[in-house]
Order: structure tokens, then sequence, then C-alpha cells
């Protein structure tokens, strides 16, 4: 049994190689390429696997982590930036969607509880497809793309009390509805809310004495122990596996260790989810598909239509523009994974029949198959509908868009929230720059997060992080962590991420320059020699060396990756040249308070230079400076007045000024 296993799985493995290597030749998404492979080497192909029940085993588990991670995503302050979008347009696509087929379904004989299930597998779009080509064609920040995005996490919520009510459904279509059934739900979800209740207390404090370990294998263990564990006890209350996922995600999901369980738990999801759709592909019949091949042509011509008309008459309806309509129609224009989930979860309560099912895989993966052809020639598609005698209204918008979703754009990515990052955060936020922080330490997490710092708990050398932080649309990173290799594996997935980010990285040794800026970094500051050019920077500030020429030979130090610093063979420069005897000369700078009695006189009667020893240099008033003043100059309350002298009296001149030396 084991040996057979084995033997298939290896089978799968390898058949789903050669066809994603073919889907990518041809533009195909990975799902249509696992599909395909389950038609193959399925029983209805050319059976090449035998332990069939073994995959479904397999692709369970991948339908509970993509639940359990849909869950963790699942974000109520996310949804409330997009809640115009999110709540208005994916009722709306999800509705219209349902009202559309329910008259076919109805005059095709189908009674209607079945019509309202027809309508709800046809609600569902592809998330993976069209997250991926959205982001391919850098369109996820555009209108079309948020709204698309909040209408596909409308699907993914909608789909749990869809997959819920289809005992219901099923019930109706046997003559009625159990109300033993009804009473076993509410007394399920009482208790579920309880469990939901007591875990939001006690779970984030599991996770952080896990976190603070900092034992990534251990924090693994906990997160999926969580999600099988919630999972089977709804198992236990007589509901589905898939419903305690969607909880167990839930239930972390405003933590601050939502986003790291997600990039622990991807790989798993990933693995897990592609055996269920070869396992949906192995129950497709192609004798079926022979026997109905038009029937198959058109029902997927009719499906793609009125997806693409309702999911556009609800960006019209929003107030978008013509061609965001078009696009967001094409973008959701094929039949989504939880339709799959949906529709074997209907087969045991006689929603669907065999050939239904037969013939509703087939259309499936036709539209999901057309729809990223169509996603690559939308614009043109736009184009030539646009050309079409239509109303001006029409093509700009019934409604004036002033932008729902606040998105992360050009905003500043620190990694590492040590003295470095605390530092760049405080300059970030005086200046006004937008920034987000990522940090492994979770007792700083948590600190800083009750401190209203943006700040998230996460591991950077995963892109699923800093997808979270929209890497993107991110237009700095700052890598400030003390792990050399981690650095060096952030700096190469970010620059992949984002071609053009500006990626600044600290590390300890001047040796990591060269490879840090081979894998994308802009700028490398080692800290062996950045602390050096501040000494020396200040010390030849002591010697009265001109700012201009200390900054030009800061600035050669660097463009240089630090060789002059490195190379002590180099040449001397003017610095060398420097005379000593300016020891005791130092500039100052002072503001007039009000009790100076300085104010009101002029700069001849002020006598600083015979009494003090002091040259008035320059006189900063407002945002006007005076360079050489004149003797007629008067001095005025808060003038910033810099003059040169001896160390001694220009300490002593505080008193005369009503101030402390600035600088």
């Amino acid at each position: 049994m084991e040996l057979f296993l084995f033997k298939d799985l290896l089978i799968l493995l390898g058949c789903s190689i050669v066809m994603l290597l073919i889907g990518y030749r041809l533009r195909l998404p990975p799902v249509v390429g696992f599909l395909l492979t389950g038609v193959l080497a399925g029983p209805h192909g050319f059976s090449l696997v035998s332990q069939t029940d073994d995959v479904e085993t397999l692709a369970q588990i991948g339908i509970i982590l993509l639940l359990f991670g849909i869950g963790m995503e699942f974000s109520i302050k996310k949804l409330v930036q997009i809640k115009r979008l999110f709540l208005l347009g994916g009722s709306l696509q999800v509705g219209l969607t349902i009202l559309c087929t329910a008259p076919f379904a109805l005059g095709a004989s189908y009674p209607l509880n079945q019509a309202f299930f027809f309508g709800c597998l046809l609600a569902m779009s592809s998330t993976a497809i069209v997250l991926s080509a959205l982001e391919q064609n850098g369109d996820a920040a555009s209108p079309h793309g948020r709204l698309s995005i909040s209408i596909l996490i409308f699907q993914d919520i909608v789909a749990i009390p869809m997959i819920l009510l289809t005992p219901l459904l099923g019930e109706t279509s046997q003559g009625g509805i159990n109300l033993q059934f009804l009473w076993q739900l509410v007394i399920g979800l009482i208790t579920l809310f309880l469990v939901f209740f007591s875990a939001q207390r006690l779970v984030p404090r599991l996770l952080f004495l896990v976190a603070r370990t900092r034992n990534k294998e251990l924090f693994l263990l906990s997160v999926l122990t969580l999600c099988f564990s919630v999972a089977w006890l709804t198992s236990s209350l007589g509901l589905s596996l898939t419903i305690g996922a969607f909880l167990a995600g839930l239930i972390i999901s405003e933590s601050e260790y939502s986003n790291e369980a997600i990039s622990n738990i991807f790989p798993f999801q990933a693995l897990f989810i592609s055996f269920f759709f070869v396992s949906i592909g192995m129950l497709l019949d192609l004798t079926i598909v022979f026997q109905h091949p038009f029937l198959i042509l058109l029902l997927t011509v009719v499906v793609m239509a009125l997806k693409i008309t309702t999911a556009g008459l609800t960006t019209l309806i929003l107030g978008l523009p013509l061609r965001s309509a078009v696009l967001t129609g094409i973008a959701l224009s094929q039949i989504g994974e939880f339709s799959f989930v949906l529709a074997k979860t209907g087969m045991p309560y006689g929603l669907i029949s065999d050939q239904f099912y037969q013939i509703f895989l087939a259309v499936s993966l036709l539209t999901m198959a057309l729809s990223p052809i169509l996603m690559n020639y939308a614009s043109n598609i736009a184009q030539l509908v646009l050309k079409l005698p239509l109303s001006e209204k029409l093509r700009s918008g019934f409604r004036s868009q002033t932008g729902e979703e606040e998105v992360l754009n050009s905003h500043l990515i620190i990694v590492g929230f040590g003295i470095s990052g605390r530092n760049l955060a405080r300059s970030s936020k005086l200046a006004g720059v937008p920034y987000q922080i990522l940090e492994m330490n979770p007792e700083t997490v948590k600190e800083q997060k009750r401190q209203g710092e943006p700040i998230q708990f996460g591991d950077a050398t995963h892109l699923s992080i800093l997808e979270h932080l929209h890497i993107q649309n991110a237009k700095a990173l700052a890598v400030l962590v003390n792990d050399a290799i981690a650095a060096r594996r952030i700096v190469k997935i970010a620059r992949e991420a984002n071609p053009g980010l500006y990626i600044i990285v600290r590390t300890h040794y001047v040796q990591d320059i060269a490879l840090m800026t081979k894998l994308g970094a802009d700028e490398v500051i080692p800290d062996e020699f950045g602390t050096s050019v501040e000494i020396f920077s200040r010390v030849l500030k002591q010697y009265h060396v001109p700012d201009e020429e200390i900054y030009t030979f800061v600035e050669n130090i660097r463009s240089d990756g630090y060789e002059l610093l490195r190379n002590q063979q180099q040449p001397s420069t003017k610095l060398s040249e420097i005379k000593l005897n300016l020891s005791n000369i130092e500039i100052g700078s002072f503001r007039l308070h009000s009790n100076s009695p300085l104010i009101g006189k002029n700069l001849a009667k002020s006598q600083l230079r015979h009494l003090y020893g002091l040259t008035v240099l320059l006189i900063r008033r407002g945002t006007e400076v005076l360079s050489n003043p004149t003797p007629d100059t008067q001095f005025m309350a808060n003038d910033v007045v810099v003059v040169v002298g001896e160390k001694v009296p220009l300490k002593k001149a505080g008193d005369l000024f009503g101030s402390l030396v600035l600088g």
C-alpha cells in the first residue's frame, strides 16, 4: 500500500511538472496544468494512478489549508478601508450572477433550490488566476484591479455560508427542511462562537510565548495544530472541516502573527492544493466530453458572457467608467476554485447529478484556460468597446471616484526595529513619510503596536510577508537586520518583486558590499566604516576643514564602495595639507532671546569684536539669511547669529546672547 502511494505521488508530481512547463509555454495558469494532470493520470484517462482515495485525502488537507489561509487573510480593518467596493461590489456581483442564472435553470425545468445552487457555482471566480494576472500586468493598484480584488475577497468569504447552507438546499430538494438539522446547526454555531471568543483571548498569548522562542519549527507546529484542532472540533459538531479551518484562520487574523503564519503555511498550502486540483481533474470523464463537445463549448461561451456582463454591470453601478467595467468583467470571467469545493459539497445532497458535474468540470476548465488569454487582450477589447456610439456619461462613469481604498504607495518599509530602525521611523514620521515596519521580536512588536507604530511581526525573507506590506508599491526598503544571510535573501526577493525599489542595507563588514550590490542593493552601509566616517567627519570639523570638502570626501568614499578607506595606498589628498594651528578657533550659533542686551543695537554698537573677540559671519532671520552683515545691521529677537572666535570667549558669550550654543 505504502509503495503504491509513493509511486502514485511520484507519477502525479512528474506529470504536474510536465503539464506546468507546457502551460508556461502556452501562458496558461498553473490551475489548468494541475487539472489536466488529473484528467490524464486519473481513471478516466490513462489510469496511471491506482490509489485515488489517498489522493482525495491529500486534497482534503489542501482545502483545509486553503480555508485556513483565507481566514487568516480576512481582516476587518482592511475590509473597512474597502467597505464600499467589498460590500456593495461583492454583493452586487454575486447577487446579479445568481439572479441571471436562475431563469436559465428554471427554464430547463430545474427546481428553485437547484437554480439558486447553480447561481452560487457560477458566482465564484478564481482568486489565484486573477491575482496572478493583475500582478503580472501591474494592474493590482488600478481601479479595476482594486475592484476585482475586493469582489474576489467577498466571494471567498461568502463561499463559507454557501457551503454551510448546502445541506439545507439539499433537504429542500428532498421535500422540506429538517428542523432537527436546523436546531443542531444553531447549537453548533453558538458553540463555535463561544470557542472563537475564548480562543481570541488564549491563542494570541500562546503564539506570543511560542514566538518568543524564535523557533520557526515550534511556531509552524503550533499554527498547524490550531488549524487542525478547530477543524476537527467543528467536524465533531456536525459541521464541515472547511468551516473549522476558516474559523481557525479567523482566530489569528487580527493578531500580529497572522502574516508570519501565512508565510509558514503557504508552501504546504500550495502543495496540497495542487493535489486538490489534480483530484478534481481525475473526476472528469473524457467520454462525456467527447459525447457533448458542442454543448460544452456553448455553455462555456454563455457562462463567460454571463460573468462578464454581471461583473461589468456591478462596475458601472459603482460609478466606474466603461473601460474599467470591461476590464473587471474579463478579469472575473472564469469559474473559481471554490466552485469545485461547493460542487463536491452539493453532490451528496442531490443538488447536481454526475453528468451535470462532468459537464460543469469541463466548462470550468475551459473558462480557466480562456480567461488569462482574454486578460492579455483586455485593453484592446476595451478600446473596441469605447469606439461604439455610447453616451459620455457611460464612458466616464456615473459617479466621481474619490478612492475608497487607502492603498499604500511610495512608502518606506523598515526591516528590523533596533536603534537604526527606530531612528529611521522617528525621522520618517517627522518628515511625513509613510512607513511600515517588520520585526521578528514579538515583545518589540507588542510594545510598539501599543504605541501606535505600524509594525508587523514577520520574517521578511518570505515574499508573501513583503507583499502584505505592498512591496510592489513601495519607494524604499531599509534592511537593518543583524543576520547577514537573511539580509541577502531580503534584498534579492525585494529587488525581484519591485525592480524600481530603492534598497539600502546595513551590514557589519565592508566585504559584504560587493555581494549586496550584486543582489540588488542601491546602497550598502557597513557598520565598521559607517562609524569611522562619522568619527573622522567630526574630527575634521574641529580642524575647520570646510564642510564642502568633508562632504565631498565622504561622498567619494561611499561612491567608491569605501575603497578609499580600504586601500591605504591611495594618494594623499588636500586634507593632508591642513594646517593644525587653528585648533583654538571655533564657530558658534546663538539665538537672540528676549532677555539679550544686544536686541535693538546694531553691529557696530554691540562691540562684539572689541569686547569679546567675536566676529559675526551671518545672521539668519526667519527664512532670510544676512551674510556679511554691515555695521548698521540691527539685532532683533529670535535672530540666529553665527560667530567665530576662540573657545573660551565663545563659551562665555551664551549669557550675552541669552541662549546656549546651538552648534
